[in-house]
């Protein structure tokens, strides 16, 4: 079993719209209306929208292979990336995702210590997440890794109203 983990770059525009679409899709989709679902991707995840963030210098995405093959990715912002004003000191986890038959290999926490990685080099003092309060297997992941509940945002799926739990860890 081999994981090693890969920064993307503009080069991998279409296998990182690919994976977004499917990873969303098998995390979401039996849990909204097809046509919010639709709406969200295509708005979130249009090759034009990706570039646009891979671009982005205070963004980063990384695909995390196990035995060669892409099973998930993570998206990290810092500064004015941040889809919240949490502050200077925090890294935001915009995005981790694992396809589900790659799951229970250890890779969420592998992207996870990835983005800790990239926050302590820039010397973050929190790394912090939104995460739909109906996730429960995501918030009971994050809760074990050390995060904690620090506040709620809306998401829109469509045109549907959605409540994010924002969850922080603390790392200085």
């Amino acid at each position: 079993m081999t994981i090693n983990i890969k920064k993307c770059t503009l080069e991998d525009l279409r296998k990182l719209q690919e994976i977004s679409y499917e990873t969303f899709n098998e995390t979401f989709k039996h849990q909204n209306s097809p046509e919010n679902m639709k709406s969200y991707l295509e708005r979130a995840f249009n090759l034009k929208q990706l570039e646009k963030e891979l671009l982005n210098t205070s963004s980063q995405f990384f695909f995390v292979y196990f035995n060669n093959e892409v099973a998930g990715y993570l998206k990290v912002n810092i500064n004015d990336a941040q889809s919240e004003e949490i502050g200077d000191e925090s890294l935001e986890i915009e995005r981790i995702y694992i396809k589900n038959n790659f799951q229970k290999h250890g890779l969420g926490k592998y992207l996870l210590n990835k983005a800790i990685e990239i926050a302590v080099e820039s010397n973050k003092a929190k790394i912090w997440l939104g995460v739909w309060e109906k996730n429960e297997n995501a918030i009971s992941f994050y809760k074990k890794m050390g995060f904690v509940q620090t506040g709620v945002h809306s998401f829109y799926m469509g045109d549907e109203e959605q409540q994010d739990l924002i969850m922080t860890k603390t790392l200085i």
